[in-house]
């Protein structure tokens, strides 16, 4: 949260305020542009290896701090601990992939002029302006700004306001790492001096991941500015079972694809598709997962579910189920707020929801299940893609050819049969339609901010 003049953030577990960050002033922002420009004129001249070594060093700086960067997180944002270890974790590894696998990725690549006379070279684009969320504090910029950096941009974070210290412990990690000056930057500054930023002549590209009222804000700035930029916004993943799934890992994926990180994830199963002859069972067994996590401190390493990250947040996700309720959806677990301190709020299952609905319709950025029944799989690709995001999706059958013919039909980013969905550096992640464009990780995440330059020899 924010007031007028700080980034405040408070502890959602006891409600605690834990940091104030003063907001930065025009001057402030200006001696960033300034730095961060000086430094990609040296970056991007930089020697490949020497880029891939000082990712693979921060890696290094990440793994030696995980206790204070996970406790932060949990402290800020209220992941439970290990869930929180675990995101640095994965952040050391993806260090680790891109400093090894990312040089290839950037290198010359060949035509079919003839001779070898023409070549596509990958070259970077300048400094990048990056507008990060609150869910996954280290994550989400990890996995944005290394392939940035390995390509020879440089970078420039605007962090979410209730997660400042993870911002700066973050860029404590690029000091340990020897990275020089300017080349990862932190501002903490308010909503007009972001869009001066984007205005400015030394930014070359935006990228965000947010709702998608931001998406919108942002996009339409980037396009005023002919800049390029990344979107990843908001999910309502469909988690399709047909009847010849495997129920036991269905329920079992769902409960975990649903609930994680307190269900404050974008790409994750939110509406529960079910052929009819099986969602009697599946809701019985999705329903005794749920009641079974064990909700607490997030600093204890037994909880799976902590408190809401903020409690507006709280506050906009008990509104929308009760809406979701008032419109003839059947309540089998939870559905209200948990008293006493700390932004909690009872995982909770909704059944016999249809299109139309709240918990259909909207993204539920919170621990909150929806189960829908379809008649066949025709009907469940049907209701998978009656929705205005397009993020990821999951199918659960035995039958993979049917499997990959549904995944080619639905309107998402990316499909995963018979698993929940995930991120991982070793392939491309984005989404369609509302939920953004462009792409992250891989190659993909290497390329999105580079001039694919053509370089043409001895053409007569």
């Amino acid at each position: 949260m924010a007031s007028n003049t700080h980034a405040i953030s408070l502890n959602p577990a006891t409600g605690e305020q834990i940091g104030a960050y003063a907001f930065e002033s025009a001057a402030d922002l200006e001696t960033v542009l300034s730095q961060s420009a000086k430094a990609y004129t040296n970056w991007r001249r930089t020697p490949l290896d020497a880029r891939s070594a000082a990712l693979a060093r921060l890696g290094q700086a990440l793994r030696a701090d995980i206790d204070r960067l996970a406790g932060m997180i949990t402290a800020e944002m209220g992941k439970p601990i290990t869930q929180a270890r675990g995101e640095i974790t994965k952040c050391a590894g993806l260090c680790d992939w891109y400093a090894e696998h990312g040089p290839a990725m950037l290198a010359s690549e060949p035509t079919q002029i003839e001779n070898d006379k023409a070549r596509i070279e990958y070259r970077p684009l300048g400094p990048i302006l990056a507008v990060m969320p609150w869910n996954f504090p280290i994550w989400q910029v990890i996995r944005s700004v290394v392939p940035a950096l390995l390509a020879g941009n440089t970078y420039i974070l605007k962090h979410a306001p209730n997660v400042m210290g993870s911002a700066y412990l973050l860029r404590e990690a690029f000091g340990r790492a020897d990275f020089p000056q300017g080349v990862f930057e932190v501002v903490n500054v308010q909503n007009d001096l972001v869009s001066q930023a984007i205005a400015d002549d030394r930014i070359a590209a935006i990228t965000l991941t947010g709702s998608v009222r931001a998406g919108s804000a942002i996009g339409s700035q980037a396009g005023f500015a002919l800049k390029k930029c990344v979107l990843e916004l908001g999910g309502s993943d469909a988690f399709i079972v047909l009847a010849d799934a495997d129920l036991d890992e269905a329920i079992r994926a769902a409960v975990v694809g649903r609930f994680q990180n307190t269900g404050q994830v974008c790409a994750a199963a939110k509406r529960f598709i079910v052929e009819d002859s099986v969602a009697d069972a599946f809701t019985e067994g999705v329903v005794a997962g749920t009641k079974a996590l064990v909700i607490g401190d997030p600093t204890d390493p037994s909880t799976y579910i902590g408190p809401m990250a903020r409690y507006d947040l709280r506050d906009e996700l008990d509104a929308q189920v009760q809406r979701t309720l008032s419109e003839g959806a059947k309540l089998l677990v939870g559905g209200h707020k948990i008293d006493g301190p700390g932004n909690y709020y009872q995982p909770t299952v909704l059944a016999d929801i249809v299109p139309g609905m709240t918990s259909f319709r909207e993204e539920i950025f919170g621990p909150v299940a929806s189960i829908i029944r379809a008649s066949d799989a025709r009907n469940a690709l049907e209701l998978a893609n009656n929705s205005q995001f397009g993020l990821t999706a999951s199918v659960f059958t035995k039958d993979l050819a049917a499997a990959q013919q549904i995944a080619a039909d639905l309107e998402v980013g990316g499909v995963f049969i018979n698993g929940y969905s995930a991120s991982d550096v070793r392939v491309g992640f984005g989404g369609v339609k509302k939920s953004g464009f462009g792409r992250e990780l891989s190659h993909f995440g290497v390329r999105e901010f580079c001039n694919a330059q053509t370089v043409w020899f001895d053409r007569k």
